[in-house]
């Protein structure tokens, strides 16, 4: 195995859980005595949806088989691009999540903040549009299945504001 390897098996996290996401886990396990910055994204389960104010919760599904092989195409990516990352987690939750619960966890470490943040918003939009995880809207009176829908898209061709 090569050392890019080994740094990537040691140094990246690539999840799909049905359990709570532990924001200060992952956290303390991405801040790395060589990098000065830690970005950590996490993304919520709102009261709100397109126009709708009476979201009550969130069921996420995925095609299961398919999401970690997706996470490792979109961790990559991000070696490529920044390559003096520290440690990189992508997590996503499945199953029916209640109001604030933690869905998502992009954490990125580096050396320095610019690149920490360029790679974690780029992680987000690639995650959003590229891996195979839906969700199911529930309100008060009915459910429905994201209204943000769309086809599932190259990862590798999502844009990236680079430092």
């Amino acid at each position: 195995m090569s050392t890019s390897q080994n740094k990537f098996a040691v140094d990246t996290r690539l999840e799909l859980t049905s359990e709570a996401l532990d924001v200060g886990a992952v956290y303390n396990w991405a801040a790395i005595k060589s990098c000065g910055a830690v970005v950590v994204f996490s993304g919520i389960v709102r009261d709100n949806a397109e126009g709708r104010t009476d979201v009550t919760s969130l069921t996420y599904e995925a095609y299961e088989d398919q999401v970690v092989p997706k996470l490792e195409i979109i961790a990559n990516e991000m070696r490529s691009r920044w390559t003096d990352l520290g440690r990189i987690a992508l997590i996503h939750r499945v199953g029916k999540l209640e109001l604030t619960e933690s869905s998502v966890l992009v954490v990125v470490s580096s050396p320095h903040r610019p690149e920490a943040f360029a790679a974690a918003r780029y992680a987000i939009d690639a995650l959003k549009i590229g891996v195979p995880i839906w969700k199911q809207e529930h309100w008060k009176d009915g459910s429905d299945w994201g209204t943000n829908s769309h086809e599932i898209s190259d990862v590798r061709k999502v844009e990236s504001s680079t430092p």
